[in-house]
């Protein structure tokens, strides 16, 4: 596993973007959770970001694509509106230990 983050730091960003050995990922805080997901919208294949670390909806309760307004819920990945409607977002195996989120690549 790889040491992603410091929990206490991502709490502050809520969420974050990575890229690690090529593969861009991003992570989230949600209500005492933290959920790691691949940075490529199911619909076309692109980043879902289009500012730095912006994958939240303005209530910051689902993941959004910033191309086509999809919408995903945090917890499941689970696209809920827009184009690629029933698809999901790729999870990343992760994990907290030493107040780090660790993640499997």
């Amino acid at each position: 596993m790889i040491k992603l983050i410091d929990v206490q730091t991502l709490k502050q960003f809520i969420s974050k973007g990575f890229e690690i050995n090529n593969k861009k990922i991003f992570a989230i805080f949600k209500e005492g959770g933290y959920f790691v997901y691949e940075n490529k919208c199911p619909h076309l294949g692109i980043d879902l970001e289009f500012l730095p670390d912006q994958f939240l909806d303005s209530d910051k309760a689902l993941i959004i694509c910033s191309t086509h307004g999809a919408l995903f819920e945090i917890q499941t990945g689970q696209c809920v509106s827009g184009p690629c409607l029933g698809e999901h977002l790729e999870l990343i195996d992760s994990k907290v230990e030493q107040d780090y989120l660790w993640v499997s690549i």
